[in-house]
């Protein structure tokens, strides 16, 4: 595929590791709190479970369509309890900046829409979330004013894109700011502006993540934003690090308070 066709739909940004601090937010059965939203273990699990489940079903249903003999193993799909802890917690703050902001957000992106790139049946909550996040990460991507991205920034763009084998690997970063239609002097071409909004995006993200004192279970961090772009003929689902203007940024902590010998032992990591 060549690089130059990623031209963004509803490309965002994402947030690197939120902290779970110590004192108040620190129960090992929460994967998240955003503010006074709080996700358990439990809930991540159930939309999980859900997706897993619907995903094997739309699978043998067409397997049976098509005469085949449906095999002895569960069909799996790809999706992880990471993405949709993602999700949700994008969904979160994505919903503070828009209210804080006034900003209009449309019903436009049905889950039909989605579910056969994202591999998913529409009747799935993951699905249903996906339909969500776009909606409101594209009314926001409108009303943000696009940032000049460093080199750092589109790099890590790059590479979030790159592992999903989607572009090519190993190109130079003249090269990927010539795919992605960002000039070295900051002009920004006709296929451009994703890398831009994405930049911005991820700024009113953190801010909004700092002054909601998002934190994370550490079994879920790094935690990312759900991306996509678009080639202009499939939709290529990806998750990036946190970006801002000057580059990746590994962590986005809120203020913990001193260990003390009642504070909640953090979760294991899986």
């Amino acid at each position: 595929m060549r690089a130059r066709r990623l031209i963004a739909a509803a490309s965002v940004a994402a947030l690197g590791a939120l902290s779970l601090a110590a004192c108040g937010k620190s129960a090992p059965d929460v994967a998240a709190y955003v503010g006074d939203a709080k996700y358990s273990i439990d809930r991540v699990d159930e939309i999980y479970d859900d997706a897993q489940s619907k995903y094997a079903a739309a699978i043998r249903s067409q397997a049976g369509q098509n005469g085949a003999v449906p095999g002895a193993e569960e069909p799996r799909s790809s999706v992880t309890r990471q993405d949709v802890l993602n999700l949700l917690v994008s969904i979160e703050l994505g919903r503070r900046v828009v209210t804080g902001n006034g900003i209009a957000v449309p019903d436009e992106v049905k889950p039909e829409q989605l579910e056969q790139q994202l591999r998913m049946p529409a009747a799935a909550e993951y699905t249903q979330l996906w339909g969500e996040w776009v909606d409101i990460s594209s009314a926001l991507v409108a009303k943000l004013t696009p940032a000049a991205p460093s080199d750092e920034s589109i790099m890590a763009i790059y590479r979030a894109i790159e592992k999903t084998g989607a572009i090519q690997s190993g190109l130079t970063v003249a090269q990927v700011r010539q795919a992605f239609g960002e000039g070295r002097e900051g002009s920004q071409g006709t296929e451009g502006g994703f890398v831009r909004s994405a930049t911005a995006l991820s700024s009113a993200l953190q801010e909004e993540a700092e002054k909601a004192g998002a934190s994370i279970n550490p079994r879920y961090r790094p935690i990312g934003v759900p991306s996509v772009v678009s080639t202009g003929q499939s939709l290529i689902f990806y998750s990036l690090p946190y970006i801002d203007q000057d580059g990746p940024v590994t962590d986005i902590s809120t203020p913990e308070a001193p260990a003390t010998e009642s504070a909640a032992p953090a979760t294991p990591g899986v």
